[in-house]
Order: structure tokens, then sequence, then C-alpha cells
């Protein structure tokens, strides 16, 4: 008959216990020296070996042949109490038995020696499911118990356990154990097993197993059971119904470039393929807070990630938020997925997550609001925005716009006739003038400068005068000083190998405030004491 994996390689000594090396060592120590407590309390997450050295202590208190502290797991005492017919060593639920009725007879048996081993132990698992009457009932017992006995209480939740239960064991907190250690040991556990196990899907198991060494052997067996060959991360991404690593943070990409159309249209392609909702909107949440950490400390954040996605993404990606709007948007997918358990369609309501997520101003709250400032700042102070050539100042009476002036005389290089003077842009001078701006210029001017077609300034050659053509008057007033305009000059001379000077001037030609900025400014008064929050 088959066994389950978490089953078959369960620890059988304290040196087989992976992740908690504090824990196994103090209980061995204790064995050796014989100062052994008449009350032991494991607390820890699931999965992380509570029940598991429980076993193990049951078991080397009572070997007959102990190594070193740990059971041999070769004597009869051993034996039985792994084969489950000790009537000595008791392993109670108390999910089951959480009646003062059952803990009354409990108390009622401890009285008796054993019969087969040195020890009666009791190991109760779940014990904050007690009730307070049952707690009550235990409680003397646990006080002042009979030589022999030994009680072994386990809890996920520490915080439902009484004082005066805590009070009277040895407590012992079982770490998460971490994604490395679970890795190493699937690796370990597929080996014995032949299944070929990718490294890179071992660790995808490991993260997804949220630090229980448990969690990550029951995927195994999942993924292993369901895949012949090779179990590569698309296997198990495929296995598991999972995005995946590319897809999230791809979907990530497109809320930070606002196309809502392409998240919906891939999440809809992903929810066709049958991957879970759920699991996709814990993911973004998952990159969300990674983006956070490193936003926060972008160098120690590195070892602090999920691994949701690779870690060169993830410095690409944070760089595209500012900590408002990630702010906004774990909060915005956290309360998604926690109405996912009362919700009547999961997958509506995960893409009205997406389409907040693409555009805030779905949303007119103070946190949406805060997003949108702050993405606005950030975008300031680093220089990383593009005007549009649709946002550029137009006039109520539109007229056609006139021709630039010529160019003044250059009083540093000698005058040339207008057939001598070139009036086309040399093919790649821009692009190469462009580039040796930004490696001179620092946030936020230099964000103005780049050979993209959008970019907010765009540089022709008009004979011996270099024009920088600037989409509105805002950009002019940023652009048009003196220091920055010498620098330009030396620049493009350098590149064309003769003197020329620089300018500046309003590709429309209007003085009028761009309209955009009107907008920006106007929402900015409407929302002041709103601004004024965020700076206080």
């Amino acid at each position: 008959m088959y066994q389950a994996l978490y089953r078959k390689y369960r620890p059988q000594t304290f040196d087989d216990v992976v992740g908690q090396q504090a824990v196994t060592q103090t209980l061995k120590t204790q064995l050796l020296s014989g100062h052994m407590s008449h009350a032991y309390l494991f607390t820890g997450s699931r999965g992380t070996g509570k029940t598991s050295c429980a076993k193990i202590l049951s078991k080397a208190v009572n070997c007959l042949n102990p190594q070193e502290g740990n059971p041999c797991n070769c004597c009869a005492a051993c034996k039985s109490i792994d084969a489950g017919t000790c009537m000595d060593v008791l392993e109670i639920d108390a999910a089951s038995n959480n009646g003062v009725d059952n803990v009354r007879d409990l108390r009622d048996d401890a009285v008796y020696a054993p019969s087969q081993v040195k020890k009666r132990v009791y190991i109760i698992d779940e014990v904050h499911m007690l009730s307070i009457s049952a707690f009550n009932a235990l409680l003397k017992i646990i006080e002042e118990p009979p030589e022999h006995l030994l009680f072994i209480l386990a809890t996920t939740e520490l915080h439902k356990v009484p004082a005066t239960i805590l009070s009277r064991c040895q407590r012992f907190s079982f770490r998460r154990i971490t994604p490395e250690d679970i890795a190493a040991r699937l690796q370990y556990v597929s080996y014995q097993e032949n299944i070929d196990l990718d490294e890179s899907a071992a660790r995808i198991l490991a993260r997804l197993a949220d630090g229980g060494m448990r969690d990550g052997l029951s995927l195994l067996d999942q993924c292993a059971s369901a895949t012949a060959g090779e179990l590569t991360a698309q296997r198990v991404y495929e296995c598991l119904g999972i995005a995946g690593e590319q897809t999230c943070g791809r979907m990530l990409s497109m809320v930070a470039d606002r196309n809502t159309k392409g998240v919906l249209e891939l999440f809809n392609r992903l929810y066709a393929d049958g991957k879970d909702v759920a699991a996709m909107i814990d993911e973004l949440s998952a990159l969300c807070r990674d983006l956070m950490i490193l936003k926060t400390a972008p160098e120690s954040g590195i070892s602090l990630l999920s691994g949701v996605a690779p870690d060169s993404e993830a410095r690409q990606l944070v760089a595209r938020f500012s900590p408002g709007e990630l702010v906004r948007m774990i909060g915005l997918l956290q309360t998604t997925a926690a109405g996912f358990t009362r919700s009547a369609s999961r997958r509506l309501d995960a893409e009205l997550c997406l389409m907040n997520l693409c555009d805030p101003a779905l949303q007119m709250d103070a946190e949406a609001l805060n997003a949108r400032i702050s993405r606005l700042e950030e975008q300031l102070r680093t220089g990383d925005f593009v005007v549009k050539q649709g946002d550029a100042v137009r006039q109520p009476n539109p007229e056609p716009a006139e021709e630039l002036p010529p160019p003044p005389d250059d009083t540093d290089a000698p005058p040339q006739s207008e057939a001598e003077m070139p009036h086309d842009t040399p093919v790649g001078f821009w692009p190469d003038l462009a580039a040796a701006l930004q490696r001179e210029l620092r946030p936020p001017i230099k964000g103005f400068f780049n050979a993209s077609p959008q970019s907010p300034v765009q540089g022709i050659l008009r004979g011996n005068q270099v024009v920088l053509l600037c989409s509105n008057a805002f950009t002019l007033e940023m652009v048009n000083k003196r220091e920055l305009m010498e620098l330009i000059a030396r620049k493009a001379s350098a590149l064309l190998g003769r003197n020329v000077s620089a300018k500046a001037v309003d590709r429309g030609a209007v003085p009028a405030r761009n309209e955009q900025m009107e907008r920006l400014m106007a929402f900015g008064r409407e929302h002041a004491d709103i601004v004024k929050i965020k700076q206080d």
C-alpha cells in the first residue's frame, strides 16, 4: 500500500529533524543529563516538527539502548511506540476529545504505573482546542504528576492556552523552516524516491510550503504523482494551478503601464487555463510586498523576498511604483483575497480588483488619491516621465504654427553662406547627444532628454546652432537655463567637430500654460487638505 511521503519520511531521531537545531539540541542535552521536565509545550506553525519531536521524545525517554540522546529505534520499546501498540504512550487529538469528561478519564488512568515501558507519556495535539473546564481538570495533574508520567502538549495557537498551563510547562518554540532547508530535504527525498526534481522546481515548492516541511512534502507528492519525467518549475505551476513567476511579473508590469486591457486579457487566459484565482491574487500580493521591502531596504531586503519573482525582475519593477501606490495595491489585494470566502463570483471580484489596480481614478477615497499624488511626486523626483504629444499646449483659436526664427549670428565661428549651412540634422546626432547628456545630468532634468519620439525635448541642428524643441511651456521653463545651454553646446561641438551654440524654444510657440499642468494645479488646490495631511 502506498504511503504518503510526509509519513514515510517522518523524522525518527532528533538528528533527522530539519531546521529546529535549538530545540532538538536542548532536548538531547536534557535526556543525557537526566534533567527532564514533567511537562513540555511545543508551539509553532503547522508542519514544523512539533508532533514528530513529541514522538521522538516519547521513544527517547523509554528507549532501552539510547544513542547520545536519540532513540535507537531498534529495541522493543521503540518498535512498539512506532507501531502504535504501546499502551503506555498515548497520542490524543484535543480537537475531537476536548470535553471535561475526556480529560477526567485521562487523569484517572494517568495515576497507574506503566506496564510495558519506563514512563507513561501523553501527547496532546492541538491542546488549545480543550474547553476551559477541560483545562481546569488537566491543571492539577500537570502541576503535581506522578514520577512515571510525562505530558507533551502541542499547539499552533499559543495565545489560546491558559497562563496557568503555560507556567507549568517547559515551552519550546518551533521556528518556520527556511526555504533553503526545505528545498534541500525535498531534493534528498526525490533522490530516494527516484523523482527527477529540477532545482528551480524544488525552490518553488519550498516557497509554497511557507515554512512547513509537511506541506512541502505533500506538494512534492502531488506533483510527482501527476507528472511523468522531469519535474520542472513549469510543470509545478501547471500541476498546482498557479500563475507562475513570469506571468505574475508581467501582470504587474502591465499594472505599472496602466494597461487595463492587457491585464484583463492575461487574467482571462490564465482563468481559462484553470489557474486558481485566489493563488493569482496571493502571488500579486506577495510580489507587491517584495517591492515594498526593496523600496525600503534596497540591499538588505533581497534576503527577505518571498521568491514569487526572480530578484532581477523585482529590481526592475520596484522603480515603476511609488510607496503610496504599493501600500494601496497591497491593501486592495488583501481585501479582495479576504472576500473570496463569502463571494458569489471570485472571477468578478478579481477582475474588479485588477481594474482598480490599473486605474486608481476609479476610486475616489483618500488612499487612491494618495497613490496618485505619490506617483506624481516620484516621477518629478526621478524625472521618469514623458509628456504625451496630445497634451501639448493648445489655444482656443488655433493658428498655424510659425516657422522657427533663423538662428542669430554665431560670434564663435566664421560666417557661412546659406548654401554652406546644413539645415538637416545628421543621422544619429540627436540620439548621440541625448545619450551624452543623460550621462551628465541628474533627475529631474535628466528625464527630459532621451532619443525616443515621445521625449518632451527633441533636438535639431540648424546651421551652427542646436535648437531644442520643447513640447510645452513647462518643459521650456525647466530646460532653458544658461548652464544647461552651455553644456549642450559643448557636447554638441565635441560630437560635430566644430563650434555650435544651443537654444530652447517652445514647439507650440504659444506662451499659454500647458492645459494638463493647469488641471494638475487645480487638482492640487482642490485637495490641498489631503496633501497637507500627507506632508504632516
